[in-house]
């Protein structure tokens, strides 16, 4: 299938480059938090963790993006993610990854089969997009992470 991305697919907005220079040590549960049964929680609650040292491994060619849209949803990817994007990172079959298609970024799976190149959605409801000779298609970067609100803000 031959489509054309539309409004509708996920888009990536508010790109900008990660800063890496500041430090934030948060108290860390180094033992791990169990989701099954509880246990004593401050007996391991002992280290501390920096999270531009957890999730960014490339300062330089690390940037943050915002999703918008619907597209990826069957992963757990909602519009308002943050999604940490690695420009360094060659792209492999099965990626996340941030594309630039005819001029706008887009989130997809990319799927490389042999010299075709797919976008995969992860949602029903959208096609997947072959990558065919005249549009003007690019790897912008790789996901490494999606960072997410679980307490939604609340209307008031």
């Amino acid at each position: 299938m031959n489509d054309i991305p539309n409004n509708d697919n996920v888009t990536v907005t508010d790109i900008c480059r990660a800063d890496v220079g500041s430090e934030l040590e948060l108290v860390y549960a180094d033992q791990g938090i169990r989701a099954g049964f509880p246990s004593p929680a401050e007996d391991y609650v002992n280290e501390k963790m920096d999270l531009n040292r957890e999730l960014v491994d490339h300062p330089a060619a690390t940037f943050y993006g915002r999703v918008v849209g619907d597209s990826m949803s069957d992963e757990g990817i909602e519009e308002g993610d943050l999604i940490i994007i690695d420009k360094s990172l060659r792209a492999e079959d099965g990626d996340l990854a941030v594309c630039c298609l005819d001029g706008e970024f887009t989130l997809k799976r990319l799927r490389l089969q042999g010299r075709r190149v797919w976008l995969e959605p992860s949602n029903r409801e959208y096609s997947p997009i072959e990558i065919t000779e005249g549009m003007n298609f690019r790897v912008w970067g790789v996901v490494t992470h999606t960072i997410k609100a679980n307490r939604r803000r609340r209307h008031r």
